[in-house]
């Protein structure tokens, strides 16, 4: 008994370090911007993990003020703001909320390519309420030869969420009580005989 849970927690910690993880894309929607951060509206969601279709839910956010740099040039955001992810069901993609959180960081950056037309991205980690759920986030806009002005339709985005899974410390726990529980079970039985 004993060495069976021994096995079972050896067997169980390679596991704890693998996470999953959903990669879900949006289009569309208006960003506007200025120095009190930034905000996405009217964003619809085409791909949740395999699941593509025209219209799967809705993308929206809100970010923290910039704390360096501002809306044209890019820059630093506060963590803070709001994101959420609303699946429509369709398809079989969740319905409901399936992800709502805020910012942890952000960042805002200009890219200008050599064609001189100018990439807005912003990048940054999000987490739920209880910490449970991490995730990244890249949104990208172009604005053409123009600098971003305050408000823009966005061309691409995509999320990452990290679904939480133990950590190989919690099981590697898990398995050292196994293996003391059968110990104890051990004992008390032969201590009868």
């Amino acid at each position: 008994m004993l060495r069976k849970l021994a096995l079972l927690a050896l067997l169980l910690a390679p596991f704890a370090a693998s996470a999953t993880s959903i990669d879900i894309s949006n289009s569309g929607g208006t960003l506007t911007g200025n120095s009190g951060g930034l905000s996405l509206t009217g964003s619809t969601v085409f791909k949740y993990d395999s699941i593509v279709g025209p219209n799967l839910g809705t993308l929206t956010f809100s970010t923290g003020a910039f704390t360096s740099g501002d809306v044209q040039m890019g820059g630093t955001l506060a963590p803070g703001g709001s994101f959420q992810i609303i699946g429509n069901g369709m398809n079989g993609a969740p319905s409901g909320v399936i992800f709502s959180g805020t910012f942890s960081s952000a960042t805002w950056t200009l890219v200008t390519l050599d064609d001189g037309t100018h990439n807005y991205v912003l990048s940054g980690g999000l987490v739920d309420a209880s910490g449970h759920v991490g995730a990244t986030t890249q949104i990208t806009i172009n604005t053409g030869k123009a600098l971003f002005t305050g408000s823009s339709k966005i061309s691409s985005g995509d999320t990452n969420l990290s679904l939480a899974v133990p950590e190989p410390g919690s099981l590697s726990l898990l398995g050292t009580g196994l293996v003391g529980l059968a110990g104890l079970i051990y004992r008390r039985r032969f201590a009868r005989q």
